[in-house]
């Protein structure tokens, strides 16, 4: 398999998403890196572990709205970016994130695809899906970061 070094633009779910948090870009990368402490402070998500540190190859097991994932990192650039993917329940997602520090704190920007026969199946649906769980991931990412700034 090739590693993906962005998402599946060819997708047939595609979702783009940006928000400005007014925090330091150290906490908005630290909370979104440290995977074991997700479900502190996203409660759309009910498990969370990587072990080791967030690094090229590394994978992690999540499980969000019911579904579980084992997610391998395919890029990160410290502070910058991370683009991750992986397949559940027939589903193929590949996620990248955008940080880049504004005056006012980080400018925070998602990326992802999905792709896979449910999602051929299903697009409008699986299009809704992925775009109100990304906008709910971005709010609470917000909410979490602007409250230890």
């Amino acid at each position: 398999m090739t590693v993906p070094s962005e998402i599946d633009a060819e997708a047939p779910v595609l979702a783009h998403h940006e928000v400005e948090i007014q925090a330091t870009l150290d906490e908005v990368w630290r909370l979104h890196t440290d995977v074991n402490a997700w479900t502190t402070w996203q409660s759309d998500i009910s498990t969370a572990s990587l072990e080791g540190a967030p690094e090229v190859g590394s994978s992690f097991s999540w499980s969000s709205y019911g579904l579980a994932v084992t997610s391998t990192i395919y890029s990160i650039t410290d502070h910058s970016r991370v683009l991750w993917g992986g397949t559940g329940a027939g589903i193929t997602g590949i996620h990248e994130w955008l940080f880049a520090e504004t005056p006012d704190g980080v400018h925070v920007t998602t990326n992802e695809s999905f792709a896979g026969a449910p999602v051929e199946e299903d697009a409008t649906n699986m299009q809704s899906l992925l775009d109100a769980s990304l906008v709910s991931w971005l709010d609470h990412m917000n909410k979490a970061a602007e409250s230890r700034a």
